[in-house]
């Protein structure tokens, strides 16, 4: 057994002592998005640090509870709070909570929702926007692959064709028509930060093909469909990255705008995990 899937069945054993639940769905809640977590009926709550080997997120808009309950009339499991590159850690931490809760050696969930807080650079764009990740483009530097491969876990060379569920978009998109939620689609990339752009590093992620850039979600998509995972993936587009009029953000002002769009999202989720 490699050192990875001995810290997987440590920490499922864990959490198997305090919940048995099953759930099939898996969700990791982004920057100021935490609320989604107020919608869910809630069966049991495990703070991070108590499970074995998980990382314990430093970022202070992340909390660091895993929730399981019910959601949309489903059994789910959510991240609230989630882990960053630029926090210290490997990829292979970043990802151990999907490994974690995957149905193929964890506790049962084969599709994963991600949200994220992320910066528009398509001039279609608005502040508050949500985008359906329709793809990505992985600036991060590194890949939670790089290593010897377990082949319990997945293969070698997985294939990336789909990495967001081409049936879960479309039935996003169908959704949002019939509950009058504006939405955008686009390809989301990902670079490590903590620091967010200049002017120029804007224009050139704007001529990579990427319509909105964060710091998250790829590591962990990349990982779920290692291990043959459906996905779905939605930013809330919380400031605008024009080069030609770009202006100075906090970070107070990014949570502000994810917490003021959260409605639509929590929303448009439950509904998704309704009629899936």
């Amino acid at each position: 057994m490699t050192d990875l899937r001995k810290k997987i069945n440590d920490a499922v054993s864990f959490i198997r002592s305090k919940t048995a639940m099953a759930p099939s769905i898996g969700i990791i809640l982004g920057t100021g998005l935490g609320g989604l977590a107020n919608e869910i009926e809630k069966e049991t709550v495990i703070e991070y640090e108590d499970i074995p080997h998980f990382p314990v997120s430093t970022v202070e808009s992340h909390h660091g509870k895993l929730i399981f309950g019910r959601l949309g009339g489903k059994d789910v499991v959510a991240m609230q709070g989630r882990f960053h590159y630029y926090e210290g850690y490997t990829m292979q931490q970043i990802t151990f909570p999907v490994r974690v809760m995957s149905k193929k050696v964890g506790l049962g969930v084969d599709t994963l929702f991600i949200s994220n807080a992320g910066g528009g650079m398509n001039p279609d764009f608005h502040k508050g926007d949500l985008m359906i990740m329709s793809d990505h483009i992985n600036l991060l530097g590194d890949n939670p692959l790089v290593g010897p491969n377990d082949d319990e876990l997945g293969v070698r060379f997985p294939d990336m064709s789909e990495p967001y569920s081409k049936e879960l978009i479309a039935l996003a998109e169908k959704i949002a028509v019939e509950e009058k939620i504006k939405i955008q689609k686009g390809v989301y990339v990902a670079v490590t930060g903590p620091n967010l752009e200049t002017a120029a590093e804007y224009k050139f992620l704007r001529m990579t093909g990427a319509d909105a850039v964060g710091m998250s979600t790829i590591p962990e998509n990349i990982v779920a469909n290692h291990m043959n995972m459906r996905c779905f993936g939605i930013t809330i587009i919380t400031d605008l990255c024009f080069p030609e009029s770009l202006e100075p953000v906090n970070v107070e002002k990014i949570i502000a705008v994810a917490k003021k769009a959260e409605p639509k999202m929590t929303l448009l989720m439950k509904k998704l995990i309704e009629r899936i």
